[in-house]
C-alpha cells in the first residue's frame, strides 16, 4: 500500500463506489519493498497512523451513501507493550465520517512470525487475531 495522495484518487468521482476492502500494512512491522517510494509499511508507527487519515478520508469521499468499507487490521507489540493498531485505524475512520456497522474478530492462522515468537522467553501472550472493521457511510 502506497502513501496515500488525493490527487491518485482524483479521477474516482465523489459517491461513486458501492464497496471498499482494505488490508493495509502494520506500520513497519512486516516491510513490503525496501525503498520504493510511498510505500507506507516502510512508515513508523506514527507516521503510518498520519497516512491513514487520508486513506480513511478518500475511502469517505468515493463510497456511495450507505454502503460500506471493510478494514482488516491487527495490533501490535513494541518493547513487549501491546500497540492497540487496529483501534487507532478505526478511529481516523470514524474521524472521517464513518459509523461502525460491525467490529469482527478474526483469529490468526499461520502467521508468518508465530514460530519466532513461540521460541522465545517472553512473559505475554502472542497476538493471534484481527479486526475486520465494517464502515457505514
Amino acid at each position: 500500500m502506497r502513501k496515500a495522495n488525493a490527487a491518485d484518487l482524483d479521477f474516482i468521482k465523489d459517491s461513486s463506489i458501492d464497496f471498499i476492502c482494505t488490508h493495509p500494512p502494520y506500520a513497519d512491522i512486516i516491510k513490503y519493498s525496501q525503498d520504493i517510494e510511498g510505500d507506507i509499511s516502510l512508515l513508523t508507527y506514527e507516521d503510518f497512523l498520519k497516512e491513514m487519515t487520508p486513506v480513511a478520508q478518500e475511502s469517505y469521499r468515493v463510497l456511495k451513501k450507505g454502503k460500506r468499507c471493510a478494514v482488516m487490521i491487527g495490533d501490535m507489540r513494541k518493547r513487549g507493550k501491546v500497540v492497540p493498531l487496529g483501534f487507532r485505524v478505526m478511529d481516523r475512520f470514524l474521524q472521517a465520517g464513518f459509523a461502525i456497522e460491525e467490529i469482527i474478530i478474526k483469529k490468526q492462522h499461520h502467521c508468518r512470525s508465530t514460530k519466532y515468537w513461540e521460541k522465545q522467553n517472553n512473559n505475554f501472550l502472542l497476538l493471534e487475531h484481527e479486526y475486520i472493521f465494517v464502515f457505514q457511510k
